[in-house]
C-alpha cells in the first residue's frame, strides 16, 4: 500500500518522520520478514535537500510529480512562514495543485497539526469534520468557515475519507488510526507493541483557549481570506 508525504521546506520533523516510523514496521505474510506493507513516497515541493523546522535536513529525490494512485496522501505541518507563503501562491501553487491532483486519486486524505491549513486552502476540507494542532484552530474558524472544527481538540478526526490530526504528536496516533484503516486493527495493535507506543507523560496540563494564531493574518488574497 502506498502513502505519499508531500514535504516542503521547513516541514515540521516529527509530522514527517514519526508517522513514517509508524508506517515502517507492518509487513507482508511470507518468507521476507521485512517485506514492508507499506510504500512511504517523500515527494517534494523542491527536490533536493530540505530542511526541517528543526534545522535537520534530509534530502528527497522525488519532486510533484504527476499523481499516481495512492492508498493515502500525507500532508505534514510546517513553519507558519513556509505555510504562508504556499497558501499566498494559492492557485499557482504547485503545492496545492499537487494536493487537489492527488487527492483525486487517493483513498485517504490525511493530514497532521498546520497541514489541515494547506487541505483547506486547497479546498479539500470544506463541509467535512476536521482538526488542527490548538494553536491554528482560529484560522480555520476565520478564514475557512465551511470547514467543520471538531470540539474538544481530538488527537485525530475520521470524516468519510478525511482524516485530520491535532499538532504535532498527535500523527502517532492518527498513523496508528491510518494503518487500523488500511490493514485492521491486528496490524494497528501489533505496530503498537512493536514501537512500545504506551505514552505516559510526566506532566500533565490543558490546551490552552486561544483566539490568536501565527496564522491570523495570511497575504489579502490568499485562499479563504476575506476580500
Amino acid at each position: 500500500m502506498r502513502i505519499v508525504i508531500p514535504v516542503y521546506d521547513q516541514v515540521d520533523m516529527l509530522d514527517v518522520c514519526g508517522p513514517s516510523e509508524m508506517f515502517g514496521w507492518p509487513t507482508l505474510p511470507g518468507p521476507d520478514p521485512q517485506r514492508r506493507m507499506f510504500q512511504v513516497d517523500l515527494v517534494a515541493e523542491k527536490p533536493g535537500l530540505v530542511t526541517f523546522n528543526s534545522g535537520f535536513v534530509f534530502q528527497v529525490s522525488a519532486g510533484l510529480d504527476p499523481p499516481r494512485p495512492a492508498d493515502a496522501l500525507w500532508v505534514p505541518g510546517g513553519d507558519p512562514d513556509s505555510l504562508k507563503r504556499i497558501i499566498a501562491e494559492g492557485d499557482k501553487s504547485p503545492y496545492l495543485d499537487f494536493l487537489k491532483r492527488q487527492a483525486r486519486q487517493s483513498k485517504w486524505i490525511c493530514s497532521v497539526c498546520e497541514g489541515a491549513l494547506l487541505l483547506a486552502a486547497a479546498g479539500l476540507l470544506d463541509g467535512f469534520l476536521a482538526t488542527t494542532h490548538w494553536a491554528f484552530i482560529p484560522y480555520l474558524m476565520a478564514y475557512h468557515p465551511a470547514v467543520r472544527i471538531a470540539d474538544g481538540h481530538p488527537r485525530f478526526v475520521v470524516d468519510r475519507d478525511r482524516l485530520t490530526g491535532g499538532g504535532i504528536s498527535s500523527g502517532l496516533d492518527e498513523s496508528l488510526k491510518l494503518i487500523e484503516l488500511l490493514a485492521g486493527q491486528d496490524t494497528a495493535i501489533s505496530v503498537q507493541q512493536t514501537t512500545q507506543y504506551y505514552p505516559e507523560p510526566p506532566v500533565a496540563s490543558a490546551i490552552p483557549n486561544v483566539i490568536t494564531t501565527p496564522m491570523l493574518h495570511p497575504p489579502p488574497h490568499s485562499p479563504g481570506a476575506p476580500r
